[in-house]
């Protein structure tokens, strides 16, 4: 008996794999239009510092699972950056095989969510020993203030007391956190500048060109005149 050659194969079934560590929780990326706009804004910033940096990884939304096996845990931070690990697309984040957790997590709260950024994900990324885990609150509504940053001391996150300028320090990236008066702004003490969206810096560098073309446009019409 002859075996057709025109059969499709059969549509791909998950696998147990699949099951245990799905690449969604099916929850909304952000509860208010306000809470996505500052989610993609921050890590559009990051992205852009970091984009010279190839080993550097951002993400946002992103599943991330512990610990291998049925016993893990699932949690999808805001945003994500991670040291060493390289700028390619993932599907999940599964620290057993990236061989490290992320560097900085950075959660954007709201009523639903303060009251867990604060106690259970504040727990489960102390035990992942995050060094640094930082939450805003657009609102300004519900954390005990609107920008909190913590870092890892043994095992425990310790507040991180905002410096003359109002600034909260990440000792790992590098960066201050800042409330300003439109929301929130991240500034680079070593440049002494604040960080831009990719956006933002397009447009300065097309300003810069701008008034260099009409420098030397009037730099060449001066000379013409002296002729």
């Amino acid at each position: 008996m002859e075996t057709p050659t025109n059969v499709r194969p059969l549509p791909y079934a998950p696998t147990e794999t699949t099951d245990l560590y799905p690449e969604s929780d099916g929850k909304p990326m952000a509860d208010t239009d306000l809470h996505l706009y500052w989610i993609k804004r921050v890590q559009d910033m990051l992205e852009t510092y970091f984009s010279q940096h190839s080993e550097v990884y951002i993400s946002g939304n992103i599943m991330m699972y512990d610990i291998e096996g049925p016993m893990r845990t699932a949690v999808s931070p805001d945003i994500l950056v991670a040291f060493g690990l390289g700028q390619k697309f993932r599907r999940t984040y599964k620290v057993w095989e990236e061989g490290k957790p992320p560097d900085f997590v950075m959660e954007f709260s709201s009523k639903r969510t303060y009251q867990n950024d604060l106690d259970e994900k504040m727990a489960l990324y102390a035990r992942m020993n995050i060094p640094d885990y930082f939450l805003y609150d657009p609102d300004r509504r519900y954390l005990p203030a609107p920008l909190m940053g913590f870092r890892l001391v043994e095992g425990t996150y310790v507040e991180i007391a905002p410096d003359v300028h109002g600034r909260v320090h990440s000792e790992t990236l590098n960066l201050d956190f800042a409330l300003l008066d439109d929301g929130l702004a991240i500034y680079d003490p070593q440049a002494q500048r604040w960080l831009q969206t990719a956006a933002e810096k397009a447009e300065e560098r097309a300003k810069r060109a701008e008034t260099e073309i009409e420098r030397l446009q009037a730099e060449i019409a001066r000379l013409k005149a002296q002729m």
